[in-house]
């Protein structure tokens, strides 16, 4: 554990200092990028330094009980080695908790997505109020809420919307809420007085992450031709016609379209550029794509995973059997009780699985 905890010291500190010279200070992206993993290091490292030196308060008040025959002495390292015992307990149950594997998409934004299901008009209208949920609910947070899409009926009930939320460690708390959510009460169309069912999908999406594109000069191959003739006829003419192969994808680029070979080689590489970004930037689709069609199911009703009952004053999560009441307030942007639940009970199976790998 020691030696786990000092290397995590050693990583943080490395970093800290890192982030201060003048080679990263000169680099925005580096940056960014360093002072992100000190952020993400921030609570491992805390909690490693404090367990480092109440181990190092016990082994000494152990070394003193082992040594010292003063009573006065004795009692005090006494007092210590309990005091730290105590402490190291708190501590270490906060280690297991910081130290298991991380989801990479935790520190990730968000792309939210929310679509109507069964019951068409309830759905579009319950949609509309989890949208006002998660909206306040982001405000509150201070996170930084963005609707990209949204396609609204002419009362403004929701068909469909998406919306980004960006800030810190969005990701870790909000993907606990993709799936089916039912809702259960008396439409405001029904003449009758009847409870009905309808059903709300909801998709929790990280971010992809922004593509550079970066050419190995290894990896492309550059001929030139007359830009007059075709390119087995170039002897003695100006070699203005440009042929980019990128050997790793097989991909072409002619340009000839200017006297100048210089830039028709520039525009070469913006063009080769631009198809490389388009080729990672349609991988990336389909993942997100694949996780969308994955986290949604087939929106049955039995895929729920939380129920809005109102006339029972009642929200239940079905994961964690766990209910609350007072759905007009958790509606209006109180969801924090609820989150934190589904983060804990995520933390309790995820210990449990480290625990039976030993």
């Amino acid at each position: 554990m020691i030696e786990k905890l000092n290397w995590i010291i050693e990583k943080y500190e490395e970093l800290m200092a890192k982030s201060i010279s003048p080679e990263v200070i000169a680099d925005p992206k580096e940056s960014i990028k360093i002072n992100k993993e000190i952020s993400s290091m921030q609570e491992r490292y805390d909690l490693a330094k404090e367990y480092t030196t109440l181990w190092k308060q016990l082994e000494e008040a152990k070394e003193i009980l082992n040594t010292e025959s003063d009573e006065e002495m004795l009692e005090i390292a006494k007092e210590q080695k309990k005091d730290s015992e105590e402490k190291l307990t708190e501590v270490e149950s906060k280690l297991k908790i910081a130290l298991l594997p991380q989801d990479p998409n935790d520190d990730k934004n968000i792309f939210l997505e929310i679509r109507p299901a069964a019951w068409w008009d309830e759905a579009a209208l319950f949609g509309a109020e989890l949208l006002k949920m998660y909206l306040s609910f982001a405000q509150k947070k201070w996170w930084k809420p963005e609707i990209v899409e949204e396609q609204l009926t002419d009362i403004w009930w929701v068909k469909f919307v998406m919306v980004k939320i960006s800030w810190d460690k969005v990701y870790s708390l909000m993907k606990f809420e993709s799936w089916v959510h039912r809702v259960q009460r008396i439409p405001e169309t029904e003449s009758q007085g009847r409870v009905h069912t309808s059903t709300v999908t909801v998709a929790i999406m990280p971010e992809v992450d922004d593509v550079s594109i970066y050419i190995d000069p290894k990896d492309v191959t550059m001929d030139t031709y007359a830009a007059s003739s075709s390119w087995w006829q170039n002897a003695n003419k100006n070699q203005t016609w440009i042929r980019l192969h990128h050997i790793p994808t097989w991909i072409i680029v002619d340009i000839w379209d200017s006297k100048s070979q210089i830039k028709n080689k520039e525009k070469a590489f913006e063009v080769l550029k631009s198809r490389l970004y388009q080729i990672e930037l349609d991988k990336q689709q389909k993942e997100q794509k694949e996780l969308r069609w994955n986290q949604i199911g087939t929106w049955d009703r039995s895929e729920k995973i939380r129920t809005y009952n109102f006339p029972q004053d009642r929200i239940t999560d079905h994961r964690i059997h766990k209910s609350w009441s007072n759905i007009p307030v958790i509606l209006a942007w109180e969801l924090d009780d609820v989150l934190n639940s589904l983060v804990v009970e995520n933390q309790a199976m995820l210990l449990e699985k480290v625990e039976k790998s030993k």
